[in-house]
């Protein structure tokens, strides 16, 4: 950890900070809002480029994948520049994106703008896990990253019912550029209103300490892949996220309007619900965590019952619980806030920016697998003959299952009796 990049002592939750934590978390919402655009345009990005399921998974995917691979990256970046730096030169990268994907002339272009998007969207939750840590008493951890993942939730919010509208009042193209433009005016906030508190200097008669190389900074992380709970966190992280974002982000558009026939703003509606319910979980589970080993059990059970969830919706194809159980699984989604307090407490202090983008990294790596593997399983079942959707909710619920076993079965990091939230 560069001790000259060390944050100043905790701002103890003033208003100043509060104010920036909410300017940071715009740029987290839209990145929320990219990454859930295919519920809505699914179905429409099908119809035009003639996409394969496979193809549709690849498309979502992208996103994921370089947004993941770029995690250990920003957390450095975060860690040796400061949050404000990080944010305001890799977000400009999502309005090209988003610029791109608007005028897309073809589905390589459509990648290639969902790969810009990945990568400058990539600081946008870890800045505020961070700026949390570095500004907020430690009691709050978990209470404020819920609080900003429930306002980060209407990034969600858009892709449903709105989004719906607008792609039926005039094209997928116009929620592209409408995303496009608000990106826009969350650079132009962040750039306003997040100024990091000057660092604060040691005793005049000590030397300052060396800045830390990115590549000392980069051989740092190396140490969190050595402990032994990191395996069983990194697999279960690649696949609690993974499961919400897969079935909100990706499939659910097309299960209701291809299984039920219902039209895109019906299914909108469905996202809508669904993604309120999303909102209100982080914040519930933030206040009500239990920490100490009753966390990890409440992780395992959530996750356990949203693998029941989606073996049920692959095994009775029936309109009512195709509905009713993702808004369910929303409500029950934000226990995945409950893993940033399990990996703030299982890692020291000094590299909490990068043991939360190694959590990052893992959750959007896993997301990016999810959705690839679904896309092929449902070509697959396309291929034989089967009705896709059955493919693609039995391979969620397997790799949930898998997931969280491993996480039961492998060792868990030592954490204290008393909540720590």
């Amino acid at each position: 950890m560069n001790k000259h990049a060390a944050s100043p002592p905790p701002t103890h939750g003033s208003t100043s900070a509060a104010a920036m934590l909410v300017a940071l978390a715009t740029a987290f919402a839209l990145s929320q809002a990219f990454r859930t655009v295919g519920a809505m345009m699914a179905t429409p990005l099908t119809q035009h480029f003639g996409l394969t399921p496979q193809a549709l998974g690849t498309w979502a995917g992208t996103f994921h994948f370089t947004f993941g691979i770029m995690q250990l990256a920003m957390g450095v970046s975060i860690d040796h520049f400061g949050v404000r730096r990080t944010v305001l030169t890799a977000f400009p990268l999502a309005i090209a994106g988003a610029a791109l994907c608007t005028v897309a002339p073809g589905f390589g272009a459509l990648l290639l703008g969902q790969a810009l998007i990945g990568v400058g969207c990539a600081p946008a939750f870890l800045a505020c896990t961070v700026f949390i840590a570095r500004h907020f008493d430690a009691a709050r951890f978990t209470a404020m990253s819920g609080l900003v993942m429930s306002l980060a939730g209407m990034g969600i919010l858009f892709t449903g019912t709105p989004l719906a509208l607008l792609i039926e009042a005039a094209s997928w193209r116009a929620g592209y550029a409408a995303l496009t433009a608000f990106a826009v005016l969350s650079w132009i906030v962040i750039f306003w209103r997040v100024h990091e508190p000057a660092r604060t200097t040691i005793a005049s008669d000590e030397p300052a300490p060396e800045r830390q190389s990115l590549r000392q900074a980069v051989r740092d992380l190396l140490p969190l892949f050595a402990m032994p709970h990191t395996l069983g966190l990194l697999c279960f992280a690649c696949v609690s996220y993974a499961a919400f974002i897969t079935l909100r982000g990706l499939w659910l558009g097309p299960v209701l309007h291809d299984r039920h026939g219902l039209s895109l703003v019906a299914s909108g509606n469905v996202a809508l619900v669904m993604t309120v319910a999303g909102m209100a979980s982080p914040m519930l589970f933030g206040r009500l965590d239990p920490g100490g080993a009753r966390r990890t059990r409440w992780m395992m059970r959530c996750a356990f019952a949203g693998a029941a969830m989606f073996a049920a919706m692959a095994l009775t194809q029936s309109r009512a619980i195709d509905i009713g159980l993702p808004i369910v699984y929303g409500m029950l989604s934000g226990y995945s806030v409950l893993l940033y307090a399990y990996t703030k407490n299982a890692y020291p202090a000094a590299v909490t920016g990068r043991a939360m983008a190694l959590l990052n990294m893992a959750m959007f790596l896993g997301v990016s697998l999810m959705q690839w593997t679904t896309g092929v399983a449902a070509s697959w079942a396309v291929a034989q003959g089967s009705e896709p959707f059955r493919a693609v909710f039995l391979t969620v619920s397997g790799m949930l299952a898998a997931g969280t076993l491993a996480f039961w079965l492998l060792p868990r990091a030592k954490v204290p009796v008393r909540p720590t939230p």
